[in-house]
């Protein structure tokens, strides 16, 4: 009897979980975070690189960041690359250390943030659901094949079935966790 790989649909659906809580980390809360720099890139050496690949980004207080810039010459460029990175987020250079205070949130932005982070939710959902799909169709095309009965088709339905729930649920989970942390003031 051949078994459909669920270790491979399970990592799968994990992987999307971790697109999400990568997501959800450059999301701007109230609260500084290293991660909140992750998606600036900056000109450097002629090419487009992550921003800690030229400096070190730490959190000193609840609402600075601070980027400690590895090479002097590339200051104004890290200091242009925030700025133009649609954080809202202004820098500020002493030397070679730069300086982003993080301004407290608009209501209105929370409420934009909120709807950013459902779409993302939403993308992560859809994820699993082709996921799930796949797995289903696989075990078509076995039982098809004579591979399985159609019982363990659908045993193996339910199994697959199963994960995707509880992969919805902790998604549904983190998102109820990010808005709850966005929205507090």
């Amino acid at each position: 009897m051949a078994d459909p790989d669920l270790d491979d649909i399970t990592r799968r659906m994990d992987g999307a979980q971790e697109v999400l809580r990568k997501e959800f980390a450059g999301l701007r809360t109230g609260r500084a975070s290293a991660a909140l720099l992750d998606p600036v890139m900056v000109e450097a050496y002629g090419a487009s690189m992550p921003l800690n690949q030229v400096g070190t980004v730490s959190v000193p207080e609840p609402r600075m960041v601070t980027v400690q810039v590895w090479d002097r010459s590339l200051v104004g460029a890290v200091e242009k690359a925030i700025r133009g990175a649609g954080l809202g987020l202004n820098p500020a250079s002493d030397g070679q250390l730069m300086r982003v205070p993080i301004p407290a949130l608009s209501e209105e932005r929370r409420i934009e943030l909120t709807k950013i982070a459902g779409k993302y939710t939403e993308q992560c959902r859809i994820a699993v659901r082709n996921v799930r799909r796949d797995g289903m169709e696989t075990l078509k095309r076995m039982e098809r094949a004579g591979e399985i009965s159609e019982d363990e088709h659908r045993l193996w339905g339910e199994e697959i079935q199963r994960l995707t729930d509880e992969h919805i649920k902790a998604i549904d989970e983190a998102l109820a966790h990010k808005e709850e942390e966005i929205l507090q003031v």
